[in-house]
């Protein structure tokens, strides 16, 4: 029977723990923008590699002679 009261009592203080911090980050805005997360896994991020590393090159070609060591 005394662990019955022991395991309750962790339990009721675990579950207020859970509930402040939902609370906490409710309050801090974590759940705001529910849209945005879902979307940004469907955008390649190869694709603005691809292109930084375009630019880079026409840069690199722009400026004469050899660049060594980069």
């Amino acid at each position: 029977m005394e662990a019955l009261f022991i395991l309750l009592i962790f339990s009721l203080i675990l579950g207020g723990g859970f509930l402040a911090a939902f609370f906490w980050a409710q309050k801090s805005g974590q759940f705001d923008d529910t849209e945005t997360p879902a979307l940004r896994m469907l955008f390649d991020d190869a694709d603005a590699a691809r292109n930084q590393k375009q630019t880079q090159n026409k840069s690199e070609s722009k400026t004469t002679g050899a660049k060594y060591g980069s």
